[in-house]
């Protein structure tokens, strides 16, 4: 039986758009932020994330709803997403004043961790075109309802950058409902985006609101005890198998107070250092939970962007298969291959994902 009621693709012209911010990502490389002299350039953002590995691994036709400042920086940005084959089509362009004194473009600088050392982000996103975004710039109901959406994904990193971002959230996800769009939300609790606008109390209003109007709700124990208040004993910063059944015991509570939720799904994540993670995933839906193979000892290159590609390719597996043992192996693979090269997005292959997923080894392709 089908999970969720998915709009036919010959009815959308789109599988799938994602809203959030994209930042220009400098990456010191084996170098420290501190000390570097040059930086390798990516985009990224969680929320596009997802957008461009569904179409640049999985084939599927992606937009991404943002805005930037009509600049070179932003026009650089532009051509990143382009290449990575996401639509461009939805993107507001804010004039530049020349200055950035009244928008600008978010910048990401971004270490990728080694040994004991974790990955570090340090980002400097004040006064962007996207954090000023807001209620009214978006014609949903074109969107939506003309174009036509199978699926819609953003999350708490774009909701927590301004109050008119949350408000945009919530009519984003509102009119996606109404049009009978999958919405699938992130939670992706940033402790330090929220601490000058309301802190938790604040995250907790808003990403509650948001809920309402999820069908697949993405967060690990941190994002679901932070952003919706639910409080499980039991679980730490490393989630491992001894604590799965605690979450589980979360995921009931949550299911049961917000009963649009559909699936939930999480990332299962033991940190031994930050060049290796056990790790797997586990994923509710219709009153069933679903785990994916685990994988101990996990070599990680870049640890960042690899939750998003567990999102997107647990998206995926819903679109193409509608069947969750298959979306939540598809999204632990996918996220497993995403952190074994740099930067935010991911470099896999649908084969390569499907190999791994089919329990193939890293044996040489030739």
């Amino acid at each position: 039986m089908p999970v969720l009621d998915i709009r036919p693709s010959d009815q959308c012209k789109y599988d799938e758009i994602s809203l959030g911010e994209i930042m220009l990502r400098l990456d010191p490389g084996d170098s420290r932020v501190r000390c570097a002299r040059d930086f390798k350039v990516w985009e990224g953002g969680g929320e596009y994330n997802v957008a461009r590995g569904l179409r640049k691994c999985f084939g599927l036709t992606t937009s991404v709803v943002t805005a930037f400042a009509d600049n070179d920086v932003g026009r650089l940005v532009e051509d990143f997403i382009m290449q990575g084959g996401v639509d461009t089509s939805l993107i507001n362009w804010a004039p530049f004043d020349g200055l950035g004194r009244d928008v600008r473009v978010g910048l990401n600088f971004t270490e990728r961790g080694y040994g004991i050392r974790g990955a570090k982000g340090t980002p400097d996103r004040g006064l962007t075109a996207a954090m000023q975004m807001k209620p009214g710039d978006i014609d949903w109901d074109h969107i939506f309802g003309e174009l036509g959406v199978r699926w819609f994904h953003t999350g708490g990193i774009f909701a927590a950058l301004s109050a008119t971002t949350a408000e945009l959230t919530v009519e984003a996800v509102k009119a996606a409902n109404k049009h009978g769009t999958i919405v699938s939300y992130d939670l992706n609790y940033r402790p330090s985006l929220w601490k000058s606008i309301g802190g938790l109390e604040k995250a907790q209003e808003i990403n509650r609101e948001i809920a309402k109007y999820v069908d697949v709700m993405i967060g690990n124990e941190e994002d679901f005890t932070a952003c919706l208040g639910f409080e499980v004993e039991g679980l730490d910063d490393n989630i491992s198998h001894i604590e799965v059944d605690a979450f589980k015991n979360m995921i009931k509570q949550a299911v049961s107070e917000f009963p649009n939720f559909k699936v939930t799904a999480t990332t299962l994540r033991t940190v031994k250092s930050a060049t290796i993670n056990d790790w797997g995933a586990i994923c509710w839906a219709g009153g069933d939970f679903y785990e994916a193979t685990h994988r101990e000892n996990l070599e990680i290159f870049d640890r960042v962007g690899g939750g998003d590609s567990f999102a997107s390719g647990l998206i995926y597996g819903f679109l193409t298969f509608n069947d969750a043992q298959k979306a939540v192996e598809y999204g632990a693979a996918h996220g497993a291959l995403a952190m074994t090269t740099p930067g935010d997005t991911s470099m896999a292959t649908c084969k390569e994902v499907e190999k791994l997923v089919g329990g193939g080894s890293a044996r040489v392709d030739r």
